[in-house]
This record gives structure tokens, sequence and C-alpha cells, in this order.
């Protein structure tokens, strides 16, 4: 059985699974419910409260969710999944990270943790002037795809009279992007202002960071160099002189 509630507009979606699961709980309840709440709101919240594991879907149930996946793969903006099924859990973590938007799991006793989840943000993008021709963009957090909004905006206004400019990527308290909507968000915010860069300094501990300066200066034809988490102050210098 499948019951759909809206938990404070039609972009927060609330559904409850209880064996058994059927095909016709899919076609009759679940996908109208959120076909509306996709055509009234475009993106949605949506937390899943599974009481019970892979067998108490039918064969049908289970072609109906990869169905479901698949037809609103953009139109989920953050997505909350309660369960105590160890197996449950386990196929959740190795597919969640190919949804386009956050997924977190939680046990059915903190159903309340993941609405709270579902509405707070996960991060922060500050961006700052260090002088007339500097500027710094720090990530802070797990970023979503709703940390971006205006922020394309926010650096427009803040690079007028900046051109060009000198950027000083600070990823000292970042932790990571939550789904692939925001790591395209992130590029697009980046791409748009790449023939303005003079110099970009990537700033943090993560392996991963100093190969990012060497795309960024490959892929897009700037002068990147990392700097470890110790080493701001070298990097604003360096982006500023080149020294």
């Amino acid at each position: 059985m499948i019951e759909v509630t809206e938990a404070g507009g039609p972009e927060f979606l609330e559904v409850r699974m209880t064996a058994p699961i059927t095909e016709s709980d899919y076609t009759d309840v679940l996908t109208p419910a959120i076909d509306r709440a996709i055509e009234q709101a475009e993106n949605i919240r949506l937390l899943v409260i599974l009481d019970g594991g892979p067998g108490d879907f039918t064969a049908g149930a289970m072609w109906q969710d990869s169905r479901m996946g698949f037809k609103h793969w953009r139109g989920f903006d953050r997505c909350a999944i309660a369960t105590d099924d160890s197996t449950m859990k386990r196929l959740i973590s190795m597919f969640g990270v190919l949804m386009p938007c956050p997924v977190a799991l939680f046990g059915l006793s903190e159903a309340d943790d993941a609405r709270r989840w579902l509405r707070e943000s996960l991060g922060s993008i500050q961006i700052d002037a260090v002088d007339d021709s500097t500027v710094c963009v720090r990530l802070m957090g797990k970023l979503d795809s709703e940390i971006y909004e205006g922020k394309s905006e926010d650096l427009d206004n803040l690079l007028a009279g900046k051109s060009p400019f000198g950027l000083v990527i600070d990823l000292r308290e970042f932790d990571g992007w939550q789904g692939l909507g925001a790591l395209r968000d992130h590029f697009a915010l980046a791409s748009a202002h790449v023939g303005q860069l003079t110099r970009a300094a990537i700033v943090g501990d993560a392996g991963w960071q100093k190969m990012a300066s060497k795309v960024g200066t490959h892929a897009f034809g700037v002068n990147a160099k990392h700097f470890g988490a110790d080493d701001f102050d070298k990097a604003v210098t360096w982006v500023q002189t080149g020294a």
C-alpha cells in the first residue's frame, strides 16, 4: 500500500509505503500524485517512509518504480528515505549517487530528522571582493542546486568593472556536491566567467582539488594553481601578483 500526503505545499510530498506494494499502488496513487506536484511546483522534495524490504514489492511494482524514476529524473529537488531494512539501505546507497538531486538515508524513527533535512540548507556559497581585481568564492558544506540560485547574478554584479580579474576558490570547508544537478550548476556558474579570468587559485587539501587545477589549466586555458589549506594567504598573493 502507498499513501501520499502533501507536507506544507505541493513541493513537499510524503510517501508512506507498507507491505504489500503492488503495481497498482504506483499507477493509481504514487505516479499521479508526483505528476500533479511537479506540474504545480516544478521541482519537489520527497520523503519516502518505507516500512518493508525488497521482498514486499511485487515484480510489477519494481518495474513501475524504475519507470517512475526515469520519467521524473529532473523533477526531484531533494529526496529523503526512511527505512530500517538493511538491504534497502545498501541499494539506496549504491544508486543514490546517480540521482541528479541529493539523497539522504534515515531510520524509521528519524522521520522528523528527515523532514528537517528536506527543508534546511545543506551548505553555502560566499562571494567576496578581495580587492579591485580579485574575487574569492568560498564553498562551504555540501551543496545542492538550490544554493546556486542567484549566485551567477551576484557574481556578475561583483565583477562589474573588474575585467580581467583573479579568482581564489576556497574549498577548505567544502564537503562536496549533493547530486549531479548541483555539479552541473557549479560548472555553469564557473564557465560563464572563464573568459575574464587571469589566474585562479584553488585552496584545500583534498586530492581531487590539485587535479582540478590542472583540468582548469588545460580545459579552459586558465592559469590555475593549487594551494594547501594552510596557504590561503599565499594563494591570494599569487592571484594578485603572479608570484
